[in-house]
């Protein structure tokens, strides 16, 4: 599964998220690149379940230095790897281990009976609420500190997917500059190798 070419936003107000983990779930499944599959990272304490279908904005780079995390509302959980047009409505705005953290809150594009959510305040406070101390509770059991900022609006949502957008294309353009820079520099000893003394 290589989502190199797969774009952050395929149009605008709208994310290519892809699901790591199943609402409901206490496996907890990261995209392994490398491999190009999802992979069991561990399993969560018996006590807490993934509220939401759970996953990234590929091809984008958030400040703890993974992907944008997303979550997204659906009537029924999907599966690790499914790929869905989502239309983000809000962020969860976190502090996690000292890394700012925030996660995206999304409707599916596909489906009629979220057409008309565009804006967390068409969610009601008690499901934003254990949203929000599923990530408490979950990061506290595993030694982490996390300070759950707050909810924020639709509104913040444009300049922090622009700005995750922005950090993994420099990302890529540096790592493509050092291949480039190796390969001259391997391909420089080689030369001088295979020159004949003189």
């Amino acid at each position: 599964m290589d989502l190199s070419q797969l774009p952050a936003s395929p149009a605008p107000g709208l994310v290519n998220l892809v699901v790591e983990i199943p609402a409901g779930c206490r496996n907890k499944y990261e995209y392994n690149a490398e491999a190009g599959v999802m992979a069991l990272d561990r399993i969560l304490h018996s006590s807490v379940r993934y509220p939401f279908d759970y996953g990234f904005v590929p091809n984008t780079l958030a400040e703890d230095g993974a992907p944008l995390d997303a979550m997204v509302i659906m009537e029924e959980p999907t599966f690790a790897g499914c790929l869905i047009r989502a239309r983000p409505i809000g962020i969860l705005d976190m502090i996690d281990s000292g890394a700012h953290d925030g996660k995206l809150l999304c409707v599916p594009e596909a489906g009629l009976r979220r057409q008309g959510i565009h804006s967390i305040r068409q969610i009601a406070t008690n499901q934003l609420e254990e949203v929000a101390e599923f990530f408490r509770t979950y990061k506290s059991m595993e030694g982490r500190v996390t300070d759950i900022l707050g909810w924020l609006d639709e509104s913040a949502v444009p300049a922090l997917l622009e700005r995750c957008i922005q950090a993994a294309v420099t990302q890529a353009a540096a790592t493509q500059a050092a291949v480039t820079q190796a390969g001259t520099v391997a391909g420089d000893q080689a030369s001088r190798c295979s020159r004949k003394p003189s």
